[in-house]
């Protein structure tokens, strides 16, 4: 391997598991900030639709970590996030969400898994497996996967949460015996569990002690992992860039006002590139820090994330509402999720005590009346507005434990569909210059 300035691009790696809660995080932020300790170009991916883990992903490699969906992106667009995300760099590390295999849609290799793309760009899988509670048994699992696939190749095994050396021992012959590599076992270890909250883990922009944690899971990795066998086994040819393969979304401005701190966070890389491809300049704003829109602006974007935590403080921010207010009666404002919650009327906390939000749009909603909503979205939009013209088709996803108790009568933005086409009915609201929805949209059809 090269190191950071002469990185061959391409070269990649898939940290798979076979469900959620393996370890896939912990051992991809290990090896990212060991081999950025050696001095690597090393650099992060996740499969499928995440915000949350990609942003640990930078604190450890230094730079963005993009989304690869093989459902949402279309190829064009897929080829490009990735192309770039390899260029110029030693080594792509991709974590899958979920299980490796696991996705939604009837399409083979259009699926959203991490498999997909382990297929499409020839990424090995190193395989992580939790075997608390197990040991020869992990074998089965480990062959298993290895075979589930012509296309899929596994480059080798880390075994998690290993109880001792007898343990390790135990699962490590079993499956060396089924002619797959070992190339690291972790010890179990509560000092590097990290903190989760309802939508995931926290953010780590939240996280004071995150520098010393990758410093710790630097040192578990150059002690625990075979570093040298697994940078051996990275493979994969960089794809071709496609011409036009960005923007994702149309850039809802020529400077675009963006929400950003601890209440607002959730905006994919993919889609920030492309709007700066097409020319747009962002300008980050604090609502938590009572900051307006900058008036100069002439669109404003309210990204996802946590406003139903400071939801107090948000109605308290009479700049931010203000200014809002004043910006959405001559240009555009949309909001994804979080930021739909704010346009609206109301916001029940988690206590039930409701918040007066913007009042840009008509609706109203709860976190203390909670229900889980999770799955890809394709939308269809009703009318002409910043995702678009009408009948402009885009994929994302729903990913939301606030539901609305309050509907109302503004013009629905979009028909809704599962991953398997089947009809939702209409979703969020649109009203003169303002829009917005729980839809994350990651990318338009028409690419």
């Amino acid at each position: 391997m090269q190191g950071a300035e002469g990185g061959r691009g391409g070269a990649g790696l898939v940290i798979g598991a076979p469900r959620s809660g393996a370890g896939k995080s912990t051992v991809t932020l290990a090896l990212l900030a060991a081999l950025r300790r050696r001095g690597l170009a090393v650099a992060a991916a996740k499969s499928g639709p995440d915000y949350i883990d990609p942003a640990f992903h930078q604190a450890a490699c230094g730079r963005p970590s993009p989304n690869l969906d093989s459902w949402a992106m279309p190829p064009g667009l897929l080829d490009t996030v990735a192309g770039e995300a390899t260029a110029g760099q030693d080594l792509l590390l991709v974590e899958s969400a979920m299980g490796l295999f696991d996705g939604a849609g009837a399409t083979p290799g259009h699926q959203g898994s991490a498999a997909d793309l382990a297929a499409r760009f020839g990424w090995p899988v190193l395989l992580v497996l939790d075997v608390s509670g197990q040991s020869q048994s992990a074998a089965a699992v480990a062959r298993g996967f290895a075979t589930h696939h012509p296309a899929v190749r596994l480059a080798g095994v880390v075994l998690n949460r290993v109880g001792s050396e007898r343990h390790r021992r135990g699962a490590a012959e079993a499956i060396a015996a089924a002619g797959l590599a070992v190339l690291g076992a972790l010890p179990r270890d509560t000092g590097i569990t990290l903190p989760e909250r309802h939508l995931g883990l926290v953010q780590a922009r939240e996280l004071g002690t995150l520098p010393a944690l990758l410093d710790r899971l630097a040192d578990l990795a150059e002690m625990h992992l075979d570093l040298e066998a697994i940078l051996a086994h990275a493979a994969g040819a960089p794809p071709a860039a496609v011409p036009g393969g960005l923007p994702a979304l149309p850039p809802p401005g020529q400077r675009i006002a963006v929400a950003e701190d601890a209440a607002f966070s959730f905006l994919y890389p993919h889609v920030v590139a492309g709007w700066r491809q097409a020319g747009a300049t962002l300008h980050p704003f604090s609502p938590l820090a009572d900051e307006p829109p900058p008036a100069d602006c002439d669109a404003c974007w309210l990204p996802g994330g946590y406003p139903e935590l400071h939801a107090g403080r948000l109605a308290a921010a009479r700049r931010f509402l203000d200014g809002l207010r004043r910006f959405a009666a001559h240009s555009p404002v949309h909001g994804e999720c979080g930021g739909y919650m704010v346009l609206g009327a109301g916001l029940e906390d988690a206590e039930g005590d409701r918040h007066a939000m913007a009042g840009l749009l008509g609706h109203a909603t709860s976190f203390a009346r909670r229900k889980m909503h999770l799955g890809y979205r394709e939308a269809r939009l009703l009318s002409d507005g910043v995702l678009g013209p009408r009948g402009t088709v885009l994929r994302g996803h729903e990913f939301h434990y606030a539901r609305l108790i309050e509907p109302s009568t503004d013009a629905p933005l979009a028909e809704l569909a599962d991953a398997h086409g089947q009809p939702l009915g209409p979703a969020g609201g649109q009203r003169g210059r303002v829009s917005g929805s729980f839809f994350h949209a990651i990318a338009r059809q028409d690419l």
